[in-house]
């Protein structure tokens, strides 16, 4: 029997009405254009782009999806598709449904007044995900372009194809073909062992290097700042000039090191020279394990809210290279 769908909107390309200011669809509106034979609440909790979300939006959106599933809902949220990853990757941490009913996150790459609108066929295979019962237990998915990708996995590829999303290393969980989910693969363990709780203000920054970087944008991180993830070159590696710094860092915060390349483990001691993934990790640094570094930044802001210390986030960020 399939799961009532509750739809919750949060604005984005899927919604908008030209390119212009115009006020934007409802949801009642964006799901005009899809006939589901299920039966569908629409909850309309923002309507904004993307880009304008924060933390605190998409907290109180797991509120809202925490109660739908406990009804028995399957849940569609749908928003822009610039920030979907970091939205779908932080209900995954702070969403409890992981063994209830399926949570699905889709939005569009085409305006609904567009030749081509990929929004509708979106949205109708997101509901079809999250109707069915086949469908728990896989931690929050995302739906576009009719693949099924964990959140853990999936990345934004490409600024404008309508098959932007994929995850890189790892691969779809399926596909929608006619309406029917296909399930292929199944995470062995959730992201996270308990839903994380954002509890208290945390601030973490997020620091890309780039060659010939003098440290400047480091020196910035100060007391506002309660933990700081740095992009590294390739599989961990910074100037020798920023490891003195760093491990300063690291006994003030935490630090966690991620690679700016988007996809790969950061390594553990392949490289052990000066400003090597080695040196940093035995000077305190946290290994972001396969997390690209926006994806590790929500883990680190996620436990830190959760009043997590140095030992417990350590452990987060390891379990994740099991």
């Amino acid at each position: 029997m399939a799961n009532p769908v509750t739809v919750c909107t949060l604005g984005g390309t899927i919604s908008a009405r030209g390119g212009g200011s115009s006020p934007r669809l409802t949801g009642a509106e964006i799901l005009a254009g899809v006939a589901p034979d299920v039966t569908v609440d629409v909850r309309d909790v923002r309507r904004l782009p993307s880009s304008s979300l924060t933390i605190e939006d998409i907290a109180a959106l797991a509120e809202l999806i925490d109660e739908a599933t406990a009804a028995g809902h399957g849940v569609v949220v749908v928003q822009g598709t610039d920030t979907l990853e970091e939205t779908a990757f932080l209900l995954d941490l702070t969403c409890t449904a992981r063994p209830r009913t399926p949570i699905a996150v889709t939005g569009a790459m085409r305006r609904p007044d567009l030749p081509g609108a990929d929004g509708p066929a979106n949205l109708a295979a997101a509901i079809a995900v999250a109707a069915d019962p086949a469908c728990a237990g896989l931690g929050v998915v995302t739906v576009i372009a009719d693949e099924v990708h964990a959140a853990r996995h999936v990345r934004k590829t490409h600024t404008t194809s309508t098959a932007t999303f994929a995850s890189p290393g790892a691969g779809p969980l399926g596909t929608v073909t006619e309406g029917t989910p296909r399930i292929h693969l199944r995470p062995t363990r959730p992201t996270v062992q308990r839903p994380l709780r954002l509890r208290a203000p945390v601030r973490v920054a997020l620091l890309t290097l780039s060659m010939g970087d003098r440290g400047e944008l480091l020196e910035a991180v100060d007391h506002r700042f309660d933990g700081l993830v740095v992009a590294a070159f390739g599989a961990g590696h910074v100037p020798t000039w920023l490891v003195e710094p760093l491990a300063a860092q690291s006994a003030r915060i935490p630090v966690v090191l991620a690679s700016r390349t988007g996809a790969g483990p950061i390594l553990g001691h392949t490289y052990r020279g000066p400003g090597s993934e080695y040196d940093l990790l035995g000077r305190g640094l946290i290994s972001a394990g396969p997390l690209d570094a926006p994806k590790a930044r929500l883990l680190l802001h996620a436990l830190l809210a959760d009043g997590a210390d140095r030992t417990r986030t350590a452990d987060a960020f390891a379990a994740l290279r099991e």
